[in-house]
């Protein structure tokens, strides 16, 4: 949960005139830190003051984070100009500004906020690591170990999210951060100030002046929360009293009659993920396979666990039956969707035309695999004919998605889920599919704690390619596992840590230290 937390002390850092007023900017690329750093020091310049400010861009987390320095100065009674330091110096910065949550957290570990002179100002909102999504589960860092760090090392904090502020107002995080800097008082300049430094900006000012209003009255008072809106968790799902497709209509209604409703909105989710993988014929099996296990659910006394086999499968089924082939990649590049949302998370207009380039790297088994299983048997058994197009189809190349040329062939690729129930993938996915629900449902009557825990496996099968391949194993070695203990009354216990080692280790070195541990207690 995040800590939406203000402590202010209103008295300004005071006159800079026997040393400067240092202040760190932390931000990743395209949040706007370089307009950010030079709002600051037009501020400074605008009262007569001496700024300067430098930058380090850094390449390790996402995009990369750049830190962006500012010392300011009032000009000496003599006339001499002072001397500015270009890197911020632990112990001697006043103002530490972080344009995501983790950022604030790494400018603690580097020694520039202290609780003896920082004022830390933080958007709390997250922008994950590329080490947070590649993991095959949840991998997301914990906030709270920064939250806890935060009201320890900082003099005075003001953190809420900023980037919704912004967002909200139709501009960016950096007209945001200006505005809770001018809440703090940390500067000695009046608001309106402020006003003036960005309309010289000439663009975006009255999304960027909307933006820094906003924020500079939720720092000064933190009670007014903004409105909430809605999410995409499956409790805030309400299922439609119709469809207008009559057969989806149908599946609906099916979902209402035959299932429990604690499974209802679960269910809903993954029908509609299920049939805009393949079609509604495919919902249909989605739904008549997920009632055969609700009975079996029933028979089980689920009722008393709130159905949570049912719901479990009604998630985890659905994975299982959207997997990632050369048919569902080629669609997803192509979608609106996807270059709506990469408009805007670049910021650009509909106006102006936008090109994507994909590094793409099929390989020769993914081709046979989407093939019909004669055909792609016969073409494995030719292993000439086989390694000649071999040669010509795994190599890497780089794709403009929206060229005429690609954006036709990955629409025709797209265009071939009619061929997808014939294929040698498919029919690998639905045995191992079958697979998986049977052992869940064999454990079911005798330990329903561990046929839940069974069904969540799926979660660590993921992606295509080397990565589907690498999933595939972690999956075998955890089933494999568990089954060995599924008669012990702890194996749903021994069965969660068998997952969570899984889904956190990517060099299998703690997973196996687990698998050797339940060796040892057979």
């Amino acid at each position: 949960m995040k800590d939406d937390t203000v402590k202010l002390d209103l008295k300004p850092v005071g006159p800079a005139t026997e040393r400067p007023i240092s202040i760190a900017i932390v931000a990743m690329g395209g949040q706007g830190g370089g307009v950010l750093t030079d709002w600051v020091v037009a501020l400074g310049e605008e009262h007569g003051w001496v700024a300067q400010s430098t930058s380090v861009p850094g390449v390790a987390q996402r995009t990369g984070a750049t830190i962006y320095y500012v010392e300011m100065m009032q000009m000496g009674e003599d006339g001499r100009y002072p001397i500015l330091a270009q890197m911020p110096t632990p112990g001697d910065v006043d103002v530490v500004i972080a344009s995501e949550y983790m950022e604030a957290g790494r400018s603690i570990l580097r020694g520039i906020v202290t609780p003896d002179r920082t004022t830390l100002i933080a958007s709390n909102h997250r922008a994950l690591a590329i080490t947070e999504k590649m993991a095959p589960g949840e991998s997301v860092a914990d906030s709270g170990a920064v939250t806890d760090a935060v009201h320890v090392a900082a003099h005075h904090e003001i953190i809420f999210d900023m980037n919704a502020v912004a967002v909200e107002n139709g501009s960016v995080i950096s007209a945001a951060l200006f505005g809770a800097l001018a809440a703090s008082g940390a500067l000695p300049f009046a608001r309106e100030t402020y006003r003036k430094v960005i309309r010289f900006g000439g663009k975006g000012v009255e999304a960027s002046i909307a933006t820094f209003d906003a924020a500079f009255d939720r720092a000064l008072h933190p009670e007014l929360k903004p409105a909430t809106t809605a999410t995409d968790s499956a409790t805030d799902i309400v299922l439609p009293e119709h469809l207008q497709n009559p057969r989806a209509n149908a599946l609906l209604q099916q979902i209402r009659t035959s299932l429990a409703p604690p499974a209802h909105a679960m269910t809903f989710l993954g029908l509609k993920k299920v049939v805009d993988f393949q079609d509604i014929r495919y919902g249909s099996e989605y739904i008549d396979l997920l009632i055969d296990l609700h009975q079996r659910d029933i028979v089980a006394g689920g009722e008393g666990q709130n159905f949570a086999f049912t719901v479990q499968a009604a998630k985890y089924l659905a994975n299982a039956m959207v997997y990632d082939d050369m048919i569902r990649v080629a669609r997803s590049k192509i979608r609106s969707a996807r270059r709506e949302r990469i408009r805007k998370e670049l910021g650009v207009d509909a106006e102006k035309i936008i090109q994507t380039t994909e590094y793409m790297h099929p390989r020769m088994e993914e081709f046979v695999s989407a093939l019909p299983v004669g055909l792609a048997r016969w073409i494995s058994r030719h292993h000439k004919l086989y390694a000649w197009a071999d040669r010509r189809i795994n190599k890497g190349r780089k794709v403009k998605t929206y060229s005429l040329r690609w954006f036709s062939i990955l629409y025709l690729l797209g265009s071939l889920r009619f061929t997808r129930r014939m294929s040698l993938r498919y029919q690998a996915e639905m045995r191992h599919r079958d697979d998986w629900l049977a052992a869940a449902s064999r454990t079911l009557t005798s330990n329903y704690a561990l046929a839940v825990e069974i069904l969540k496996f799926r979660r660590l099968i993921k992606g295509y390619s080397d990565t589907h391949e690498r999933s595939l194993s972690k999956f075998d070695k955890v089933m494999r596992s568990t089954l060995q203990i599924a008669d012990r009354e702890d194996a749903a216990m021994w069965a969660g840590l068998l997952l969570t080692s899984a889904v956190k280790d990517s060099s299998h070195e703690s997973l196996d230290g687990v698998v050797k541990t339940i060796e040892t207690i057979r």
